[in-house]
């Protein structure tokens, strides 16, 4: 790769990363779940996809069945069971936000660095805008409790929907766009070596503060994800607690852990 090609992407990509710059929690899930409108349902990890394995589900936030045998609730029990089935439905619209807010980062990033770069209404700036506001607007179609969501210890596990690979996939938009106007960025650069030449300053040196300028400025844009994000890690630490008091308060459910958060 060239310098002129590593600065353009180590500028670009900085925009896609700097979402998830703030994760302030680790989340590790030791089996899979489903949600949808009725039930919540924990799958045991590393069966087959046509003979998953039942640990337990909710069903209207009330109702317990453990290896797919009802399981009788005392009051107490009940009112957890509830607690918890809201807690993991809470989650949801807080995933969405943040996830949403991470791509319309990474669209006001694109603008500002190859508007920057290559002056305004150029076809980079519009063809990363396009990608991306389209995984933005799948993410917001698709990540919804309405349609169903199922969720391995990976991630998501429609890999093109926020699942391992997210951020690579929005990596690999933007150097796809970056290959395919190489002609319109290296006639550019040709005139900002021509102006550096002129200034007294390196091509090299013109080149970083242009990165660092555009890293600058989505730092700048990353308070409101901060926040979100931070919001979402104590709703999951809340939940991870909760687990606990199921576990022991359930005694069928004291070995299963599913969720398990670090910070």
């Amino acid at each position: 790769m060239t310098y002129l090609h590593a600065t353009l992407m180590a500028s670009a990509l900085a925009v896609s990363s700097s979402a998830y710059a703030y994760q302030s929690c680790n989340v590790n899930l030791s089996a899979g779940f489903t949600i949808n409108t009725t039930a919540i349902e924990f799958i045991a990890d590393g069966e087959s996809s046509d003979n998953k394995r039942s640990l337990y589900k909710i069903v209207e936030g009330k109702k317990l069945y453990i290896a797919e045998q009802v399981f009788i609730l005392s009051h107490s029990q009940q009112a957890l069971v509830k607690e918890y089935d809201a807690k993991i439905r809470h989650l949801v619209p807080q995933v969405k936000t943040v996830a949403i807010e991470g791509i319309d980062l990474a669209v006001d990033g694109v603008n500002v660095a190859f508007n920057d770069l290559l002056g305004e209404g150029n076809s980079v700036a519009a063809d990363l805008t396009k990608e991306l506001t389209l995984i933005r607007q799948q993410v917001a179609a698709n990540l919804s409790i309405e349609k169903g969501i199922s969720i391995g210890v990976e991630g998501l596990e429609s890999e093109s929907l926020l699942g391992k690979d997210f951020e690579q996939r929005i990596e690999s938009v933007v150097q796809k766009a970056v290959v395919n106007s190489m002609g319109s960025i290296l006639m550019s650069m040709g005139q900002q070596m021509m102006a550096a030449e002129g200034s007294g300053e390196s091509f090299e040196t013109r080149m970083e503060k242009f990165a660092q300028r555009i890293e600058d400025e989505m730092n700048m844009r990353t308070s409101i994800i901060a926040k979100d994000s931070q919001a979402l890690c104590e709703s999951i630490t809340q939940l991870d607690g909760l687990e606990e008091q199921l576990k022991s308060n359930i005694k069928p459910l004291s070995t299963i852990n599913v969720f398990t958060v670090t910070k």
